[in-house]
């Protein structure tokens, strides 16, 4: 109750009026819901004398459509997941990335630097990676649940929340029919589909941006949702269990990204010097216990890292195959 009062009154504060004159200047962010404490939002506004405008977005699609109809120097700073990236990368929508403006870069573990979706990181510097889960609360449902497939059972009518994004739901659903996730053969995703069709009857719910409430709510039991929102449900619920699914998982690293025709470069450099400072990164996720991408503040054993990102898989840019999914989440939402 502590945290959901402090969104609320985050969000009032985000969205309030301000008289005060800010001598450095501005910043414009997109993020995601539920990422960043306000808090440190409003440290780094008092430290640097920069008025922060932050707007959010509850998945990477929203995220390139407000992109791509606002107008030139609209936003600064976004943090895409990595197929985005390379979506927006290759439709030249990002400024290229100066590592020597970010003194704090080292703090960065190895292992979530040069990914295939930008080798190098010339356009982007790893934020906050999330792994999608499922969260069984053990005080309503006994039965052992190791897969996907298992969630299909009947009994669950009505009873599951996924993620309200297309990439990760139709991936679930080739994933527990043993293909890769981001298949774009038209066979194997209409497998997935009738997959989805028949588990449609037991979800409740498609939410991205607080799918953790309906399981501390008990509105439902069961969810595909992302490890921190599970994590948050299992402190409010010690009986809610975090299950890592024998079927494989998708894992999504976002990024510092800067968009192109940015106004507030610099500043912008600031805020990701800022938050990669050791003392602040740690409170992001201490709030917001996603995987901390910075060696330092390693939030799970170096074993358990090794063994999530052995068995997760990236969601890839699939280019103009992504028609077939959407026509997919069409049929099923």
């Amino acid at each position: 109750m502590k945290k959901i009062l402090f969104i609320i009154i985050s969000v009032l504060l985000l969205c309030g009026c301000s008289s005060k004159n800010y001598k450095n200047g501005e910043l414009n962010v997109l993020n995601w819901s539920s990422y960043i404490p306000y808090e440190i939002i409003s440290d780094f506004e008092r430290e640097y004398d920069i008025k922060v405008n932050y707007g959010t977005y509850s998945s990477n699609e929203e995220l390139l459509a407000k992109i791509a109809s606002s107008k030139k120097g609209t936003y600064d700073l976004i943090f895409p997941s990595d197929y985005m990236v390379e979506l927006m990368k290759s439709r030249d929508m990002l400024e290229k990335i100066d590592k020597s403006k970010i003194d704090n870069f080292n703090n960065i573990n190895s292992l979530f630097l040069n990914q295939k979706f930008d080798l190098n990181n010339e356009y982007s510097i790893p934020f906050l990676a999330a792994t999608s889960v499922i969260a069984v609360n053990r005080d309503r449902i006994k039965d052992d649940i190791k897969s996907y497939n298992d969630l299909l059972n009947p009994k669950y009518k009505n009873n599951i929340v996924l993620l309200d994004d297309q990439r990760i739901v139709i991936g679930m659903a080739l994933l527990a029919n043993l293909h890769n996730m981001n298949s774009t053969d038209s066979e194997e995703l209409e497998e997935a589909k009738k997959w989805l069709l028949n588990i449609n009857n037991n979800v409740k719910a498609f939410d991205s941006d607080s799918p953790k409430t309906f399981l501390i709510t008990n509105e439902v039991d069961i969810g595909v949702i992302w490890n921190a929102e599970a994590t948050l449900a299992h402190e409010a619920n010690n009986n809610i269990e975090i299950i890592y699914p024998s079927d494989g998982f998708a894992i999504s690293l976002d990024n510092y990204v800067l968009v192109k025709g940015s106004k507030n470069i610099e500043n912008a450099y600031k805020f990701i010097n800022y938050l990669l400072r050791s003392d602040i990164n740690k409170k992001i996720t201490d709030y917001y216990p996603y995987l901390n991408t910075t060696y330092s503040n390693l939030n799970v054993e170096v074993g358990e890292l090794y063994n999530i990102l052995y068995n997760s898989n990236y969601v890839e840019n699939i280019g103009s195959n992504i028609s077939k999914y959407d026509k997919i989440w069409a049929e099923i939402k």
